[in-house]
């Protein structure tokens, strides 16, 4: 059954409906280490996948190894990749915003943006760009403008007049800590250092492709991306919301930058077309996972496990997706979207696609 035929009559969402209605996929839970569950995709006919492509994407796609029932997964160490990455991007984080005068602003931005936290969206971005054949310093300026708007979005959204929390990654949230005139200014100077960031630090890449990678990340943040979930999220409170209304929320508001972080990564790494649109099928596909993830541990963890308030949706009303369609069922629909995400990056070389395919189950998986 396709997936989404799955997701239309189980759930009543259009995500997948609406953007991924070719899917059919074969899913086989296998035991991995460290109780991490992977699901692979069916057998992939590379035939099919290079039917409208040029023949020299032909070649290149028939030249790959796709990952199948029958080619076992690669080898990988996940937890070593995880450390390396996290290293490197938290270093070049810090070397972005020196303290500097004014003291107080560059002290309230790296308060937020240097506190931690999994580095999932610079860590996509990354390996989107080695998948394609790029490497960590193509993309590095791009992975760390993605966090620095990350940073921004969390914020503005605890503030009073937004989600009013408290907490964030373990720590007092910033307008705590400096005060909301502050945070908002601190959030604002994030925000447009992202952009100044990739446009000044970014090298080796052809200028056609920064800026197209840089309209896609602006485009995820703006009236159409983040503020458009926020915006609706607001909008939402206190009313009676269904699965379709819950999910355009929550495709803006979280799984929009996720998308741009993937698909940017596979931009400034080289990616022709075809590849840039299997980056983009997966990206939609684990920004929505993150967020069904979320809502599920909302519910299932406590406040010191999430490093944030928890249980705040449930006090609330919040329409999330349990509360929509129950905690068995949210995490159902969760498997279906890491293995939608697994069927596009059986097109591509197992061995440069294994860091996104544990990246995937990861943000499935994760307990914070």
């Amino acid at each position: 059954m396709a997936i989404s035929a799955t997701i239309s009559s189980r759930y009543g969402g259009s995500f997948l409906q609406q953007n991924l209605d070719h899917f059919k996929i074969s899913v086989q839970t296998i035991p991995r280490s460290q109780n991490i569950r992977m699901i692979v995709p069916k057998k992939i006919n590379p035939a099919s996948h290079v039917a409208n492509s040029s023949a020299l994407e032909a070649a290149q796609v028939q030249e790959k190894k796709p990952l199948s029932l029958d080619s076992p997964f690669p080898d990988f160490r996940f937890d070593e990749y995880m450390n390396t990455k996290a290293i490197s991007v938290n270093k070049a984080l810090d070397d972005a915003i020196p303290l500097q005068e004014p003291i107080k602003i560059h002290e309230a931005m790296r308060y937020s943006l240097l506190a931690g936290g999994k580095r999932v969206r610079p860590m996509l971005c990354i390996a989107s760009c080695e998948l394609v054949g790029g490497d960590e310093s193509l993309a590095m300026p791009m992975a760390c403008a993605v966090e620095m708007i990350h940073t921004m979005s969390l914020i503005h959204d605890d503030l009073p007049c937004m989600d009013n929390d408290d907490l964030r990654r373990g720590k007092p949230t910033n307008h705590k800590a400096y005060g909301e005139e502050t945070a908002v200014l601190a959030g604002d100077a994030l925000l447009s250092l992202a952009f100044e960031h990739v446009a000044a630090k970014t090298g080796n890449v052809e200028a056609s492709r920064v800026v197209r990678a840089i309209a896609e990340l602006a485009s995820s943040v703006g009236s159409q991306g983040l503020v458009a979930g926020q915006i609706v999220d607001l909008s939402s409170e206190g009313e009676q919301v269904d699965l379709n209304h819950l999910e355009y929320i929550h495709v803006h508001k979280t799984s929009k930058l996720l998308e741009a972080a993937v698909v940017c990564g596979a931009i400034v790494g080289g990616a022709n077309e075809a590849e840039i649109e299997r980056m983009r099928n997966y990206a939609k596909c684990i920004g929505l996972l993150f967020q069904v993830v979320d809502d599920i541990l909302d519910v299932t963890k406590s406040s010191e496990e999430l490093g944030k308030t928890a249980g705040k949706d449930l006090a609330t009303d919040k329409a999330t997706y349990p509360k929509l369609m129950g905690l068995e069922r949210a995490k159902k629909f969760a498997d279906e979207l890491v293995a939608v995400a697994t069927e596009e990056l059986s097109h591509f070389d197992a061995v440069k696609a294994a860091p996104l395919y544990h990246l995937a189950n990861y943000i499935a998986y994760r307990q914070n």
